[in-house]
């Protein structure tokens, strides 16, 4: 990303500005350019290229101007970069739209390409900004993106749990972390029954990932991310259309690794945990069956009412693990509903949390940051659906209705009280391209999370 975006003072000028300041701009221009514009019937809205006027010059381009309505969207930039000719551009803008910019102008120009084959990579502009450490956080930030996004494009062929191990192992061994993994039919010997329960009939052995991170003295956080690499629905086989994306069933995993290398690579003062429950929800001769009681690592008994609500199996063990060394906040992501998708649709990501102030605290930050949440409520009334007549509770509630809220229900069963808990329901896809969004994998909140975390632990 360095090619895209540097720190420096040189190239083509592009000014950036919003509708409302157009006029007024336009008003301080040269007679040249104004003139130029309106032989173009350029309105004040989208891009426009001006050439040079002066005789040694004439015909190249001069500067281009690209008018939006909100330049502080963070992805209000987002196609600019695949719309400028090559060259170096020099950034004009206020400043407290360029951080947004500079993040728009990378993410902008993320492709998945890896499985096409006999593509030529179209040269793209690059952006200078005379700050550094505007380059540095924008940088930060689209990484992150780009891997969250990364991770959830690759097919589960070539993403499953030992991918993700081994890219937690990468991240580990990059910021000075360690992981350690507990793979197979360890986890019956370690005690994450559930893990095992979901995962034991692929091939692809199960496995919990254990990644540390930073100073013991520091406060310690925790995040856990669902990570069911490919999900079938199991015995309960979800129909073909249901299937086709399953793929993307890992995006929980994906966003925490996403958010645990923006932790780490701003050396957050805090003591890192990640942990991945990663599995494959298949069907063989051994598949977890309806009907079948599980005891949980906690003890409690669940009564399998549908194969294919396993999320919800695996992260409860890792929730548990997780409450063990008592941190003082612990956030789970995972693609865990389509009723949360009815409530809110695939845009914007729902959560929970039992702490008021850090809701509050994560919606804040991810208003400022075009990074939107909206919280949901952990309506207790509803435990009563998850009674079993043979154990403490069955996986999932009796009726359609409230799925997302139930789930939610279902997982906080596994955190322990006096701990902070947040839990991210997330699409982790873009089913209709938007600039700077393309279709595919996609990181929801992880933005709005680490700001959060950044204002709460190194203000």
């Amino acid at each position: 990303m360095q090619q895209l975006l540097n720190a420096g003072n040189s190239g083509t000028p592009l000014h950036i500005m919003e509708k409302s300041s157009y006029s007024l701009w336009l008003t301080k221009q040269a007679q040249s350019v104004q003139a130029w514009l309106q032989q173009i019937d350029f309105t004040g809205e989208g891009l426009a290229l001006m050439p040079s006027f002066s005789t040694d010059q004439e015909g190249k381009l001069a500067q281009a101007i690209f008018v939006v309505e909100d330049a502080s969207h963070y992805f209000a930039c987002g196609d600019l970069i695949t719309k400028l000719p090559i060259g170096q551009y020099l950034l004009e803008a206020a400043p407290e739209h360029q951080q947004a910019i500079c993040f728009a102008w990378l993410v902008g120009a993320y492709k998945f390409s890896a499985y096409k084959t006999n593509q030529q990579e179209k040269s793209l502009a690059s952006l200078a900004v005379n700050k550094q450490a505007l380059v540095d956080n924008a940088i930060k930030y689209a990484e992150a993106t780009a891997l969250v996004r990364d991770l959830v494009n690759t097919p589960a062929s070539d993403m499953m749990p030992v991918n993700l191990g081994d890219t937690a192992q990468y991240l580990a061994e990059t910021f000075g972390g360690a992981v350690q993994q507990i793979i197979g039919d360890e986890l019956l010997v370690n005690n994450y029954p559930t893990i095992h329960a979901v995962g034991r009939a692929s091939v692809n052995q199960p496995r919990l990932i254990d990644l540390t991170w930073g100073n013991s003295d520091h406060p310690r956080v925790t995040l856990v991310g669902k990570g069911v690499c490919f999900d079938s629905g199991g015995l309960d086989l979800k129909p073909a259309a249901g299937m086709r994306n399953m793929k993307k069933d890992m995006g929980g995993s994906a966003h925490v690794l996403g958010l645990a290398q923006l932790i780490m690579s701003y050396q957050l003062p805090i003591n890192l945990r990640v942990l991945i429950p990663a599995v494959e929800n298949a069907v063989s001769n051994n598949a977890m069956r309806p009907g079948d009681v599980i005891t949980t690592r906690k003890g409690l008994t669940v009564e399998i009412d549908n194969t294919d609500a396993e999320g919800r199996l695996v992260l409860g063990d890792a929730l548990c693990e997780a409450s063990q060394d008592k941190p003082e906040l612990i956030i789970d992501f995972a693609t865990l509903t389509g009723a949360m998708r009815v409530a809110l649709g695939t845009e914007l990501p729902g959560f929970f949390s039992t702490s008021d102030e850090v809701a509050a605290g994560i919606t804040a930050a991810g208003s400022k940051i075009s990074d939107p949440v909206w919280r949901m409520p952990l309506y207790s009334p509803y435990n009563d659906l998850f009674k079993s007549a043979i154990a403490d509770m069955t996986n999932c509630s009796a009726g359609p209705f409230g799925g997302a809220i139930t789930a939610a229900l279902y997982l906080e069963k596994f955190v322990s009280e006096g701990i902070d808990w947040v839990h991210f329901d997330v699409m982790a896809f873009n089913v209709r391209a938007l600039a700077g969004r393309p279709l595919g994998g996609e990181a929801f909140g992880i933005r709005a999370v680490f700001d959060y975390l950044q204002a709460r632990y190194n203000p």
